[in-house]
């Protein structure tokens, strides 16, 4: 009489630690993937309760940017929707003869623009020079700049706002003046890219070296190809950081309207201006201010992504 042997299921899990290999039976396996079911599930809800209390105030935002400010009023109101919808707002931004809002948002462009070539080259350059040669003072280099960046920019705002009025780059000749101050130190942001060269095989440059280039034709033909993810990382950051700047902007630009920035002119509606007349179209700046950055990380995001995970593998 021949008899069935039935072998029961078991998980098979390697413990590295202990250099054993141990079965898993399968009721312990299925609470095991139970519990991880659960954990993420309240992971998943917290998630998304974090994402609408961050969004909430951005919804409400583009909700009251299409409120009619002559038929319900432009000030702060205790409802969401718009009882009227309508372009109002938007249409009073782009008439020159309203406001100052499109100066506004030109110079914001163009300083954000200059900004993002001449920091990504600085930071690039810096990060390349540390991540790949070997010299003296290397080490003290970059543990200076590391003590320096923590301290905060604005605690030298006095300091820098005297010696741009003394090369006369303050009001009229505030936008050369927050590009130079917003340039000046970006080679001290280098340590996400150059954790990113540190990946690349210093072997690419070597068999460069060897065929006669020059380390300047390593770093733009052969290193710079090959760090696309950071490069964009690279110029996100240095657009954004002056897109949205409040802080150096006011102090620079003081007292000159038409060289403001986006975020002081915005700001000077709510602030000095009307505050009942000019929410609703403060809400309308704020959304088209929104529009740049918003497109650029849908378009750029899988590169970004790749530019800071790749950037946080060495240091």
């Amino acid at each position: 009489m021949n008899t069935k042997n039935e072998i029961p299921e078991v998980d098979i899990v390697v413990d590295e630690k202990a250099g054993v290999i141990r079965e898993i039976k399968p009721e312990k396996l299925a609470s095991k993937k139970a519990n991880e079911r659960r954990s993420n599930t309240i992971i998943y809800v917290i998630l998304v309760l974090m994402s609408i209390i961050w969004l909430a105030p951005f919804v409400f935002l583009v909700f009251q940017s299409f409120r009619s400010y002559a038929l319900e009023g432009g000030g702060m109101v205790d409802y969401l929707l718009p009882k009227t919808w309508s372009l109002d707002n938007y249409r009073w931004l782009f008439n020159p003869e309203n406001s100052n809002f499109l100066r506004w948002y030109g110079n914001t462009f163009i300083i954000a623009l200059f900004c993002s070539v001449i920091q990504t080259m600085m930071i690039l350059s810096v990060s390349y020079t540390l991540s790949r040669l070997r010299f003296k003072g290397r080490k003290f280099i970059m543990n200076t700049v590391l003590v320096l960046g923590l301290f905060p920019g604005f605690l030298t705002m006095i300091t820098l706002y005297f010696l741009l009025k003394q090369l006369g780059l303050t009001q009229t000749g505030a936008i050369p003046g927050l590009i130079l101050i917003y340039c000046a130190s970006s080679g001290m942001g280098y340590y996400i890219s150059k954790g990113f060269f540190d990946t690349l095989p210093k072997s690419l440059d070597e068999s460069a070296r060897i065929d006669g280039a020059t380390r300047f034709q390593v770093f733009l033909k052969i290193i710079m190809p090959l760090t696309k993810p950071i490069v964009i990382y690279t110029i996100l950051m240095a657009f954004m950081a002056p897109w949205g700047d409040y802080v150096f902007a006011s102090y620079v630009a003081f007292g000159s309207e038409p060289n403001y920035n986006v975020a002081v002119g915005l700001y000077r509606w709510v602030n000095v201006a009307d505050y009942q007349g000019y929410f609703t179209r403060f809400c309308a700046g704020g959304v088209l201010v929104a529009v740049p950055i918003t497109i650029l990380f849908m378009c750029l995001q899988k590169y970004y992504v790749e530019g800071v995970t790749g950037g946080a593998v060495k240091g």
